[in-house]
C-alpha cells in the first residue's frame, strides 16, 4: 500500500484482516509510524520507510496499490516505483483519477512490461475498511494477479463480491466517474426534496427525518436515503439546533461530477440531470453573490402549502427523477464503451454497485435484471419496472415541479429530469425549427422527412430548395 491517508490505511487494514501480508509505505514517515502504533496488531502489516525497501518486501509478481491524491501525485508515485519494479509487476491506481490520465499511464506502463489497473473504489473510509465496491480496469492479465485480493476485500451482495473486471485501460475509472456523477444527481434530488418539504410543506428537519426513514422502507431504499434521515435527525450540541441549520449552504466538489458532464458533452449524451446537479453546486458556491442578490431581487415568495398528499408526491417525484438520472448515466457508459472499445457490461456494473458504494440502493438489482434480460437496452425508461413506475409518478412529479416553480423554490434537477422525460418520449420535437434556422444563417443544410438526401434553401432570396 503506497499512501496511508484514511482510504489507504483502511484498505491496508482490510487486506491484512483477510490474512494477507501487506507492506505499507507513506512519503511522510510519521504517518507510517502512527498507523503502526494504532493498527499494527490488526494483521501482518509490514512498514517500510523508503521506496526501495518497500518494493523489496513484496512477493513477485509485485502488486502495489497507490492511494494518493489524483493528478500529479499519481505520476510522482509511479516515477518513484518504476526503477524498482520488473516486468510482470502490477501497479494499481485506486484514487479518483481522470480516465484520460489512466489511459495514458496504462499505455506507458504496459509498453515497459508492467501491468496497470486503474481501479475505482467506492464506499468512503468505512467501505474501504469493511468492504468497498471495486471497479478495476486494465489488462486481464494484470487483473488476474489482483482478483483474489479484490474479491476478498470487496463488499458482498447476496453473497457475491461487489467487484468485477470492467475493461481495458481507463474503463474502471470511467465507471467510477459515472458512479460519482449519478451520486451528484442523487444527492441534489434529495436536497431538492428536502427543500420542497421544508419551504412548501413546512416540515422541519426532525419531521423530515421520520419521512425519509419511512421512504427508506420502500422503492427509495438506499444508503443515501438512510443517511439523509440520520443527518436531518442530528442536533448541534453547541446550539441545540438541527445540525443541518448551522451547516453553511455551500456544496463543495472534487471534480468527478464535472468530468462526467464534460465527457457526456463529448459523447453527445444528454446527461441533463447530472449536469444540473453540477451547476447547482456551482451556484451554491456563489454564496456572497446570492446574499447580495437576495437584498436586491428579494427572496422567494414561499407560502406554507397544503401538506396533504405533498409528501407522497415528493416521494414519487424523487423516485421518477432518480430513474432518469440512472438512465442517463447508464446511457453514457454505453456510449463510452462504444467510443473507447471497452465492452462494458452494464448489468455487471449495476451488480457491483449493489453494496459497498455510495449509491447502493434496492433498485440497482432491478437495473441488473433489466440489462441481463436485454443487454442492448437503450434506456432504463424503456424497461417495464421503471417505465411503469415513472408513468404512475407523472401526476405527482408535475405537481411538485409546478408547485415549486409557482412558489419560487428552485428544483433544477427535478425540472431537468422531467423535461428530459418529456423530450425523450416525443416522436417529433421542435428541432426542425432549430435546423431551419441553422440553414438560414449558416447554410448548414437539413434532412427531409419524406425522402433521403441533404438540402439547403436560399431563404432570404426566396430561392429554390437544392439538394447538396
Amino acid at each position: 500500500m503506497f499512501g496511508l491517508g484514511v482510504m489507504g490505511q483502511n484498505l491496508a487494514r482490510n487486506v491484512a484482516s483477510r490474512g494477507i501480508p501487506v507492506a505499507v509505505y507513506n512519503r511522510t514517515r510519521a504517518r507510517t509510524d502512527r498507523m503502526m502504533s494504532e493498527h499494527g496488531g490488526e494483521g501482518d502489516l509490514r512498514p517500510a520507510y523508503d521506496v526501495a525497501s518497500f518494493v523489496a518486501a513484496l512477493e513477485r509478481p509485485r502488486r502495489v496499490l497507490i492511494m494518493v491524491q489524483a493528478g500529479e501525485p499519481v505520476d510522482q508515485a509511479i516515477a518513484a516505483l518504476r526503477p524498482h519494479l520488473e516486468a510482470g509487476d502490477v501497479v494499481v491506481d485506486g484514487g479518483n483519477s481522470n480516465f484520460h490520465d489512466t489511459r495514458r499511464r496504462a499505455t506507458a506502463l504496459e509498453a515497459a512490461g508492467l501491468g496497470f489497473l486503474g481501479t475505482g473504489i467506492s464506499g468512503g473510509e468505512e467501505g474501504a475498511l469493511r468492504g468497498p465496491s471495486l471497479m478495476p480496469g486494465g489488462t486481464r492479465a494484470a487483473y488476474h494477479h489482483l482478483e483474489p485480493i479484490f474479491t476478498a476485500i470487496a463488499a458482498r451482495a447476496e453473497g457475491a463480491p461487489c467487484c468485477a473486471y470492467m475493461g481495458s485501460d481507463g474503463a474502471g475509472h470511467y465507471v467510477k466517474m459515472v458512479h460519482n456523477g449519478i451520486e451528484y444527481a442523487d444527492i441534489q434530488l434529495i436536497a431538492e426534496a428536502y427543500d420542497v418539504l421544508r419551504e412548501v410543506a413546512g416540515l422541519g428537519p426532525e419531521e423530515q427525518a421520520a419521512v425519509f426513514r419511512e421512504w427508506n422502507q420502500g422503492d427509495l431504499d438506499s444508503y443515501l436515503i438512510q443517511i439523509t434521515a440520520e443527518v436531518l435527525a442530528k442536533r448541534d450540541p453547541e446550539t441545540g439546533l438541527p445540525l443541518v441549520d448551522v451547516i453553511l449552504d455551500e456544496a463543495e466538489q472534487k471534480g468527478t461530477g464535472r468530468w462526467t458532464s464534460q465527457d457526456a458533452l463529448d459523447l453527445g449524451v444528454p446527461a441533463t440531470t447530472i449536469t444540473e446537479a453540477v451547476f447547482a453546486r456551482f451556484l451554491s458556491a456563489q454564496r456572497d453573490r446570492r446574499r447580495a442578490a437576495a437584498r436586491v431581487l428579494g427572496t422567494s415568495r414561499v407560502a406554507a402549502g397544503d401538506r396533504a398528499g405533498l409528501v407522497d408526491a415528493v416521494r414519487d417525484a424523487l423516485y421518477a427523477s432518480k430513474v432518469v438520472a440512472y438512465a442517463q448515466g447508464f446511457e453514457q457508459m454505453a456510449a463510452a464503451s462504444a467510443r473507447y472499445g471497452w465492452e462494458l457490461n452494464l448489468g455487471t456494473i449495476a451488480a457491483v454497485w449493489r453494496a459497498g458504494c455510495i449509491i447502493r440502493a434496492r433498485f440497482l438489482d432491478r437495473i441488473r435484471q433489466a440489462f441481463d434480460r436485454q443487454p442492448d437496452l437503450q434506456s432504463l425508461l424503456l424497461a417495464s419496472p421503471f417505465r411503469d413506475a415513472v408513468e404512475q409518478a407523472q401526476d405527482a412529479w408535475r405537481r411538485v415541479v409546478r408547485t415549486a416553480v409557482e412558489l419560487g423554490v428552485p428544483v433544477p434537477a427535478f425540472s431537468s429530469a422531467l423535461a428530459y422525460f418529456d423530450g425523450y418520449r416525443r416522436e417529433r420535437g421542435p428541432a426542425c425549427l432549430v435546423q431551419g434556422l441553422r440553414d438560414y444563417f449558416g447554410a448548414h443544410t437539413f434532412h427531409r422527412v419524406d425522402r433521403p438526401g441533404t438540402f439547403h434553401v436560399r431563404w432570404a432570396e426566396d430561392g429554390d430548395q437544392v439538394e447538396v
